[in-house]
């Protein structure tokens, strides 16, 4: 089964919380400000997807791992 790997860079970003609103599940912020993954592999990528694709700053990059 197909899985992915989530990878963000926490220098790049901002702490806007785009990616905790629309993917609550797996991201929050964490206690310096900056958004954080929960689980960083997926066999899903659901909601994952919607919060690189709100991010700003892209710092989200999602990758397909077999």
């Amino acid at each position: 089964m197909v899985k992915y790997k989530i990878a963000h860079d926490k220098d790049l970003c901002i702490g806007c919380g785009a990616c905790v609103s629309m993917c609550p599940d797996n991201w929050e912020i964490d206690d310096e400000g900056k958004a954080k993954i929960i689980n960083d592999e997926v066999e899903n990528i659901g909601c994952n997807k919607d919060a690189k694709d709100s991010c700003p700053v892209d710092c989200i990059k999602i990758k397909e791992i077999k």
